[in-house]
């Protein structure tokens, strides 16, 4: 996912009424795809999904088991549990980004999502940030200032430091604690792996 609206979404409930509903909410937005059961969102998931909307409560395999999956093949989707079961203790071992309980508005939706991108996307500009951050190390390592300072190549890498500096700034800018917490959600810990449920 290189910008924001090019996202694309995989919605799963076995419900098609609501999936539709939830995938018209979005469509236009977003790439959206939907998937009718368990089975189905798995045959779906890939890399270049960012964003899985999952219903927990589904027959032959439920949202836990398909967010296991999600996790076992090393995914980088983030995951929002979207269920009619109010929200208990058990939640705290679910792996996922978010827990939104039915009925869901579709500026609720549209929220969800759109914070769910925004981790998404800090977390590729940080990886972006970090991997010219390194060169530059490199480089500072291994060249003389003089050679650093003649180098068009070293003034392109400085620039495109700034401007990476000046996305990840701007895109902070527009977080609230929850951002944060979803975008750090890996830091210090394991993902924990899901109750079938």
């Amino acid at each position: 996912m290189s910008e924001p609206g090019g996202a694309q979404i995989l919605v799963v409930d076995d419900d098609v009424d609501v999936a539709e509903t939830y995938a018209s909410q979005l469509d236009g937005e977003y790439a959206v795809e939907t998937a009718y059961s368990g089975p189905a969102a798995l045959e779906a998931l890939s890399p270049s999904v960012d964003v899985v909307l999952l219903d927990r409560r589904m027959p032959k395999l439920s949202g836990c088991e398909v967010l296991d999956a999600i996790c076992e093949r090393g995914l980088a989707a983030r995951v929002a549990m979207v269920t009619g079961e109010e929200a208990d203790f058990d939640i705290i071992e679910i792996p996922c980004d978010d827990y939104v309980q039915k009925p869901v508005t579709e500026k609720a939706l549209r929220g969800t999502v759109a914070r769910l991108v925004r981790c998404l996307t800090y977390d590729e500009r940080v990886r972006e940030y970090y991997a010219l951050t390194a060169k530059r190390a490199a480089l500072v390592e291994s060249k003389s200032l003089e050679e650093l300072a003649e180098s068009e190549q070293f003034s392109e890498l400085e620039a495109d430091i700034e401007a990476a500096e000046a996305a990840l700034s701007e895109l902070v800018a527009g977080f609230d604690p929850t951002d944060f917490d979803r975008a750090f959600r890996d830091i210090g810990r394991s993902r924990p792996r899901a109750e079938t449920g």
